[in-house]
């Protein structure tokens, strides 16, 4: 008796519930049936494209593996197009129905190469899928185009923090606000996927956070509100609400960019005063001694670090509950600087030449070359202008935006508490009066920002 093997295939499976699969299956064994076959083997394969060859399909290439270990000597499935859509794939199963007799019959009944038609109607039934395939592909390229150029998210696109429409998910935007505020303030790829994961937020494809996974979300310049066609920014603005600000993306864009940054802790601060708090007598910056204390490289003074440390942040914690006085430096720190105004002026030209330049392109005013050309010149110079603009402001200026903002503080990293310290106020230590025992606040004064 002949032996078979039945493939099944279902290219996408919205329901979950294999329906359509199923219906392949009682076709195929009534057509091995009627043709008084043994079906010793299924292969299945569900939600899964036969078009792109990059693609795994498991249970097929299974099924290879088998017939040539000799399994089964005939295949059966609904429909040339449930085995394969590739004209090469279809070549190497006519060559196994020349050469080493397999049998391999449609339930549709319009296949079967046992035959020198069925095999010449096979070639051209592939050749039209394929086809097909790639006419949908440049349809899809070409709406995928104009939805950016004209702002709209792409479709099938979910970003963590919006819906597949582009709508916001209120919980997710927040965490990912979060992730761009604490890394712009001093937080490392490695402590924000460990805070990502405590939070409870899954990524978007269920997977755990990881330095990886934060890095591709805090380089997605849809964050800010940007469409983009293929990895490249189309100079216009999208049509979602950002979750995050233009600034606030540059400064990370270049922190990210900056070839000192590491993304593990090995680099990053021990101690909250470490290279923060300066020597009361000479100026220079304190360093970390043994026995958890400060030292004056100059040799001035030597201090406990705990009784120090505790005092200087209950001081930045009382500021901070003051509404008004945050609010008074909020106002200062924000203020436009002739600095970054220069910055964001060469950055908003930049932008708007880059739309300008998208627009000439579709209008037909200008060439693919020189389209290619005008782009990347002024990306180039994008690029130098935002790194501009990020050094022009100041991260950890975030602590004074946040609706809590002693909450801030205190559930930040160490990192982020050292710049929202030095944010607030130059911490000065003197030495300890001769003969004096415990800590003495007037020993640690403060130059307010």
């Amino acid at each position: 008796m002949t032996t078979a093997a039945i493939y099944l295939r279902q290219s996408l499976d919205a329901a979950g519930d294999e329906l359509a699969v199923q219906r392949q299956r009682d076709d195929c064994r009534a057509l091995a049936t009627a043709r008084g076959w043994s079906v010793v083997e299924e292969y299945k394969d569900n939600s899964i494209s036969a078009s792109d060859r990059r693609k795994k399909r498991p249970d097929y290439d299974r099924m290879v593996a088998d017939y040539e270990a000799g399994r089964f000597q005939a295949i059966v499935c609904w429909d040339l197009d449930r085995l394969t859509r590739q004209p090469r794939q279809l070549e190497d199963w006519i060559d196994l129905a020349e050469t080493r007799g397999l049998l391999l019959v449609t339930a549709n009944g319009e296949a079967d190469l046992t035959t020198d038609g069925g095999r010449m109607y096979a070639r051209i039934k592939a050749a039209v899928a394929r086809g097909e395939v790639e006419r949908k592909a440049a349809r899809q390229r070409a709406a995928a185009r104009q939805r950016a150029e004209v702002g709209r998210p792409p479709l099938g696109v979910r970003l963590t923090g919006y819906t597949p429409k582009g709508e916001l998910v209120a919980a997710e935007a927040d965490l990912v606000r979060v992730l761009f505020e604490r890394f712009a303030a001093g937080d490392s790829l490695r402590a924000l996927a460990a805070w990502a994961q405590q939070q409870g937020v899954p990524t978007r494809h269920g997977a755990p956070w990881n330095p990886s996974t934060v890095r591709t979300l805090l380089t997605n310049p849809r964050y800010a509100g940007r469409a983009i066609y293929r990895g490249q920014q189309t100079g216009r603005a999208g049509g979602w609400t950002p979750i995050v600000s233009e600034d606030l993306f540059t400064i990370v864009q270049v922190k990210l960019s900056d070839p000192r940054r590491r993304t593990h802790e090995g680099t990053d601060r021990k101690h909250l005063g470490s290279g923060l708090y300066l020597c009361g007598v000479c100026g220079d910056a304190l360093t970390s001694w043994t026995g958890g204390r400060y030292r004056c490289p100059a040799g001035h003074l030597t201090r406990a670090q705990r009784h120090i440390d505790l005092y200087v942040a209950g001081v930045a914690v009382e500021f901070l509950s003051d509404p008004d006085r945050v609010a008074e430096l909020r106002a200062r720190l924000t203020a436009p600087t002739s600095e970054n105004r220069e910055a964001a002026e060469q950055v908003r030209v930049l932008r708007e030449r880059l739309t300008r330049i998208a627009d000439e392109y579709d209008s037909g005013l200008i060439d693919g070359h020189r389209f290619r050309v005008a782009t990347d010149r002024a990306q180039a110079e994008l690029v130098t202008a935002e790194a501009a603009l990020a050094r022009a402001a100041n991260p950890a200026a975030a602590v004074l935006r946040a609706s809590d903002p002693v909450a801030y503080l205190t559930e930040s990293s160490l990192m982020i508490r050292r710049g929202v310290i030095g944010l607030l106020f130059t911490v000065r230590v003197h030495p300890a009066p001769r003969g004096r025992r415990g800590f003495d606040p007037e020993t640690v004064t403060f130059d307010w920002s």
